[in-house]
């Protein structure tokens, strides 16, 4: 998972453990039915039928998940189901009770044949909960449907090991993208089969007016599939780009991917109070849904897209082929978390960086750029909290508060550990190598035993890769940065950098109205020089910039092509201020801030940094 801060206040595997059973032979013949019915959409919900197979108890429990792998986070996404109800063979309704937030008891279920329930949609309401937009539903009648499969289908709690046939009914003008196949063939009716529930919540799907393209590289085929509300953004228009980075991923992975098919499910919201606010990326096995706002620049949304997307195929790496029993035999409702964050995310963000200069996506500059980035912001969070306690209790605090540190010094941890064996082997190994090394010694269904990891890593590797794990990541010592870049000739430094005149750090300059979609300079706070220059103040309402006019609808594209103005340049704004237009004129006066950077000394002759940087 990795989640995208939009720094505007207005912007307010796996594969289940097989259980014993005394009936094996008559469980191999059942199967849980599920129909999803997404033509009679009421209130924004959406009803579903559970079949439910023979049951050779008096109660059975049904549960719906309450937090799911990839998010890290306690979601409980049993408080969007309503009006669950049982029945018999006779239509009569048996006793349910709600045990919590995600699980019913059925009384009397020997004689128990289907459940009903109605499912919520989260996007219209991410206001009251925190449920990762990427991870959540959408339910828009015949315009689109995201169905992360989590949200609307659930479990009987011995029976998670069946297949599940799951039988979607569609508006014939909405088409479903995803990554499983659709066994019927009418334009009306999906037929979805997996062999349990695992592998099915690991399979989104994306029902909207066909926007898609496909293409093949290296043998796996690739799916974009796009919802963009007003059509701005195609499919066909980002894939040359989505082309370009995926095929230098697969170049960069090597031998250690096989997957056949993957697909990409972008979903751009319009930003309204009912839509998604919580932008960036989910992984699945061999999927990726994605948020992003509809109102971002082609060029804005096209690099976040190879940020986010790269990272989270790479995490067919880790931990989708290298994962530990927490994550193997995954509890929905209890879940065991992992310690190795520092592993599935961090060397995963670590890969989406490296593969860039690795492939020659970005140049050496914007590649020490980043990496000066997470230190500063690594620097930010508890630097002496063990990694692996964080990532064993990242689900309750102080640990939650930390996890975004998964993706600064979790990506840290990563690059010494490649300068460690890049030194070690004189360049000839690398962090790549111990990933396909343990990719082989696992894989995805052989799962390791998480204490066991880091001596494992050590017989692979050497030494001093055992030791910079128990000290740095299972203990309390903050890493020397430093002291890893200067074995590949890359030393600390300082600039001076011009900043956002819209924007300190997270903080705004500027907000909207969103009746009106006006841009409003926020009254009452100290203003940088960009302002002060041209007498534009608190209160005042941007209505245009150099002659072009600018509101919510595209105000991304006014922060954008900010960034492309100079020191000096001439600049007007029209505003209005008590109710009275008038246009102000000046000059651009950029803020300066003094930021930590990296960069290289003189090391031509350097072979380990030219092993670590191309491979």
């Amino acid at each position: 998972m990795k989640r995208i801060i939009f720094s505007l206040a207005f912007a307010s595997v796996l594969w289940s453990c097989k259980t014993a059973s005394s009936s094996v032979t008559a469980a191999a013949k059942q199967q849980i039915e599920v129909t999803i019915n997404l033509n009679d959409v009421k209130e924004d919900k959406v009803l579903v039928t559970v079949a439910s197979p023979k049951n050779y108890t008096d109660e059975v429990t049904y549960s719906i998940p309450k937090t799911v792998p990839g998010t890290y986070s306690i979601d409980d996404y049993g408080k969007y189901i309503d009006d669950l109800k049982a029945y018999d063979a006779k239509g009569n309704v048996l006793p349910v009770s709600k045990t919590d937030d995600n699980t019913w008891n059925i009384k009397n279920a020997k004689s128990l044949v289907k459940i009903t329930y109605l499912v919520n949609d989260t996007f219209d309401v991410e206001k009251t909960h925190e449920i990762f937009s990427p991870a959540g539903t959408n339910i828009d009648a015949d315009k689109n449907f995201m169905l992360n499969m989590h949200c609307f289908v659930g479990y009987f709690q011995d029976k998670k090991d069946l297949p599940y046939n799951v039988t979607i009914t569609h508006p014939a003008a909405l088409w479903g993208a995803t990554s499983m196949t659709d066994l019927d063939v009418s334009t009306t009716n999906d037929k979805f089969i997996t062999p349990h529930y695992a592998e099915l919540v690991e399979n989104p799907i994306m029902y909207a007016k066909p926007d898609y393209t496909t293409f093949t590289v290296d043998g796996m085929e690739i799916l974009i599939g796009v919802y963009s509300p007003t059509g701005k953004v195609t499919a066909e228009s980002i894939t040359p780009e989505m082309k370009t980075m995926m095929t230098a991923q697969k170049n960069f992975l090597g031998k250690i991917n096989a997957t056949k098919k993957y697909s990409v499910l972008l979903y751009l919201s319009s930003m309204t109070e009912s839509d998604a606010k919580g932008f960036g990326a989910l992984e699945h096995p061999t999927a990726t849904t994605v948020v992003f706002p509809e109102m971002m620049p082609k060029e804005e949304l096209v690099k976040a897209m190879k940020d986010v997307v790269s990272h989270e195929f790479f995490h067919i790496v880790t931990p989708l082929s290298i994962h530990s029993k927490e994550i193997q035999y995954f509890d929905y409702n209890a879940p065991k978390m992992s310690q190795h964050l520092w592993m599935y995310e961090g060397v995963t963000e670590y890969f989406a960086n490296l593969f860039q200069i690795n492939q020659g996506l970005i140049d050496e500059k914007e590649f020490y750029t980043r990496l000066a980035e997470k230190i500063t912001r690594a620097n930010t969070m508890n630097d002496t909290m063990p990694f692996t306690t964080m990532s064993a209790n990242v689900l309750t605090q102080p640990y939650k508060d930390q996890y975004l540190n998964v993706y600064e010094k979790g990506t840290l941890i990563g690059m010494c550990l490649d300068i460690i064996i890049r030194e070690k082997s004189n360049g000839e190994r690398g962090i790549l190598d111990l990933m396909q090394k343990l990719s082989s010694e696992y894989g995805p269904t052989k799962p390791f035993n998480d204490e066991e990891l880091f001596a494992k890593i050590t017989a692979l590797t050497y030494p001093e890769v055992g030791s910079f794990l128990t000290t740095y990541v299972s203990g309390p010592t903050p890493i020397p940065y430093e002291t890893y870049l200067a074995k590949v000739g890359v030393t600390k430094s300082t600039e001076k950098t011009p900043g956002n005149v819209f924007l300190k750090g997270r903080v705004p300059y500027i907000t909207v109205n969103p009746e009106n979609k006006e841009i409003i300079v926020i009254p009452n706070m100290e203003l940088i020089d960009f302002y002060k220059s041209l007498d534009l103040r608190g209160g005042d309402i941007i209505l245009a910039i150099n002659e072009k006019s600018y509101s919510l609808d595209n105000i991304y594209e006014m922060i954008s092509e900010s960034q492309n103005w100079k020191e000096n340049d001439a600049i007007s704004i029209k505003i209005k201020r008590d109710g009275k237009e008038q246009t102000l004129k000046g000059k651009v006066k950029f803020p300066y801030e003094e930021k930590d950077s990296l960069k290289a000394t003189d090391s031509s002759a350097n072979k380990v940094k030219e092993a670590w940087l191309k491979g």
